[in-house]
């Protein structure tokens, strides 16, 4: 297997999911895809549910003073969401997305741009694509990155057929952002500790908690822009473990 096969696999796995649930789509009501997606948003409940648990790991909570570790989160999103409003992160991704539905779906519909934006965060945030990226690029092995094609395919497929073509089309942003990881991990190695990788998982399942927010429609909240809260959790986190 050559470096980056994991992320290639995963990219495929997105667009033939996409693909199938845009065929399957059209054969729907409408209000089978809005039942779909809300389903969707349920579902991510409890994907965030499971990332947000690894705030009460062991490791974590070993790693960090008492009580930093919900401070750690907790600067990470404020500041992340203050770096992400100064970027206009989120509307950056509209932008993405309106000017690839000009590209590839001149006469297509208003769930394109929401399409590309859920489902660009929601195979991007977690643990997974990150750690799979990295081991891949460590050539440590794929099989990480194996079980997220599985999970992304079924999952492309499903928001497809309710969101139609800008799932297809997240495959892009996803594979450039975990090609970018396997890139750490190529000139890197190891560049993360189990409490960093931990702090990260945390942090995004706050994120996941926002998209199944906006796929429920309970509320619009701007994901995008909270998006260098990932980033932050683990630098924040070592400098907890460090200096605090």
């Amino acid at each position: 297997m050559f470096v980056g096969a994991g992320t290639t696999i995963n990219v495929i796995a997105i667009v033939i999911g996409g693909v199938l649930g845009v065929l399957l789509g059209s054969k729907f009501a409408e209000s089978t895809k809005s039942l779909i997606t809300d389903l969707l948003g349920m579902v991510t409940f409890i994907s965030a549910a499971d990332a947000i648990s690894a705030f009460w790991r062991t490791e974590l909570r070993a790693a960090l003073p008492r009580g930093w570790a919900i401070l750690m989160i907790v600067f990470s999103l404020i500041i992340g969401a203050l770096l992400g409003i100064a970027l206009r992160i989120e509307d950056r991704l509209n932008s993405i997305g309106e000017f690839l539905k000009r590209k590839f779906n001149s006469q297509g519909n208003s769930t394109f741009v929401e399409g590309f934006v859920s489902a660009s965060l929601i195979f991007a945030v977690g643990p997974l694509a990150i750690m799979g990226a990295i081991s891949d690029g460590m050539k440590t092995g794929i099989d990480q990155l194996l079980l997220k094609s599985s999970l992304d395919f079924f999952a492309a497929l499903a928001f497809a057929a309710s969101l139609g073509w800008g799932v297809a089309v997240s495959a892009l942003p996803v594979g450039i952002y975990q090609y970018g990881w396997t890139a750490v991990g190529l000139l890197l190695g190891s560049v993360l500790s189990q409490y960093q990788v931990l702090a990260m998982t945390a942090t995004g399942g706050v994120l996941l908690l926002g998209i199944a927010l906006r796929l429920t429609k309970i509320k619009m909240v701007p994901v995008g822009n909270v998006l260098p809260a990932i980033f932050l959790a683990p630098l924040f986190a070592a400098i907890a473990h460090q200096f605090i």
